[in-house]
């Protein structure tokens, strides 16, 4: 009696799997502290969240000191002028002709402000008025939206500050409760009315 052939390691089939298919690989990344490798899963950088707050660093680095090559105008006819203005809501950079040619007067692209040019744009959130920074928290002591900058500075000293999406949801479950009480409180409010109305016409009677 011969025994059945068995298939060679690595290539049998079992449910849920197709023929021919390969595993995705997981990435690693090593640590710069300890040196060790860490587990990134089958995503790799793309399961990670964005740091908003660092790019914002690492793009005023590059501006500063310029190590970055030239952005160039998006719309410049050959040869392109290097790019003096970026606009967020359009999503391009700008030489200053072209920026006043794609943002005429009377128009409302007129309202856009300009910043400085990039390659990478961000949704534009609230900005903090007094530090031109993007507000990330909310200071239930002064009821106001606050940006990292307003955060470490002596005004807000052992106030209660938290992320501006824990002040939201808190508020929003707020105002849930309380537009469920007037809901539930409006038939009876509306029968007092009525039986008040009913006891003025007696009365003027």
């Amino acid at each position: 009696d011969t025994l059945p052939r068995l298939p060679p390691t690595g290539f049998g089939t079992y449910p849920g799997r197709k023929r021919g298919t390969v595993h995705p690989q997981s990435v690693s990344f090593p640590c710069p502290a300890c040196q060790r490798d860490v587990d990134l899963g089958e995503r790799g950088l793309g399961s990670l969240f964005r740091n908003l707050t660092l790019e914002r660093v690492v793009e005023r680095y590059r501006q500063t000191i310029n190590i970055s090559a030239a952005i160039m105008c998006q719309f410049c006819k050959p040869p392109q002028l290097e790019a003096t203005k970026g606009c967020t809501e359009c999503k391009s950079s700008f030489c200053n002709e072209c920026f006043k040619l794609y943002h005429p007067w009377g128009t409302q692209k007129a309202q856009h402000e300009p910043t400085p040019p990039t390659l990478t744009f961000r949704p534009k959130g609230l900005m903090c008025p007094e530090h031109k920074e993007e507000v990330t928290h909310y200071c239930k002591t002064c009821q106001r939206l606050v940006c990292q900058l307003c955060r470490v500075r002596r005004t807000h000293t052992s106030h209660k500050i938290t992320p501006v999406l824990s002040a939201y949801q808190a508020l929003r479950e707020k105002l849930t409760k309380s537009l469920a009480y007037i809901l539930s409180s409006q038939d009876t409010v509306q029968t007092q009315i009525a039986e008040l109305e009913e006891t003025v016409k007696h009365t003027e009677v």
